[in-house]
């Protein structure tokens, strides 16, 4: 039971540190997260 509760909590803690690196970036103008390159492409052109 108290396994079931730890794994749950890193598995929630995980999804929200995600989340608020994503918002984080998006607020900084970034289009595309994961690409190296997202402060110098165009919107319509991010490879």
């Amino acid at each position: 039971m108290i396994t079931n509760i730890i794994i749950i909590s890193v598995i929630v803690l995980i999804v929200l540190g995600a989340s608020l690196y994503i918002v984080k970036q998006k607020k900084k103008g970034r289009k595309c997260i994961g690409c190296p390159h997202s402060g110098e492409c165009s919107k319509k052109n991010c490879h």
